[in-house]
């Protein structure tokens, strides 16, 4: 299967997800805003990621993507996790961050916070 059938496939997929979706607590507000939630950022992370070419990248943004739904149909949550950080990766308040913590940070991020990646620095 071509990657771009792959990226379609899985778009249609997300918002299949979000058609049938239903809140932990069964609560119709809350099971509107999180269908909205699901199509709003599908939307925007597909359209920010449009331009990519490589399809090792490509292929990265799609298993982030699937994890990212494994996790909320596990968790029964649309929202991504929070990243727990090692403690003894973060410096004090007082100084800056060693070129050894910056990459421990960075591998400690998993895979579903990808897209995220650069609209945090």
């Amino acid at each position: 299967m071509s990657v771009h059938k792959e990226v379609l496939r899985l778009y249609r997929g997300i918002f299949r997800l979000s058609r049938t979706w239903q809140s932990a607590t069964g609560d119709i507000k809350e099971t509107a805003a999180e269908k909205q939630y699901i199509k709003d950022e599908a939307r925007e992370l597909f359209r920010k990621n449009q331009n990519i070419t490589d399809e090792n990248e490509i292929q990265v943004h799609i298993k982030e993507a699937v994890t990212r739904i494994e996790m909320a149909l596990h968790y029964r949550t649309p929202y991504p996790r929070h990243v727990n950080f090692p403690q003894h990766v973060l410096a004090p308040l007082s100084s800056k961050l060693k070129k050894a913590q910056k990459r421990q940070i960075k591998e400690s991020i998993p895979l579903y916070w990808k897209s995220y990646e650069d609209s945090t620095k």
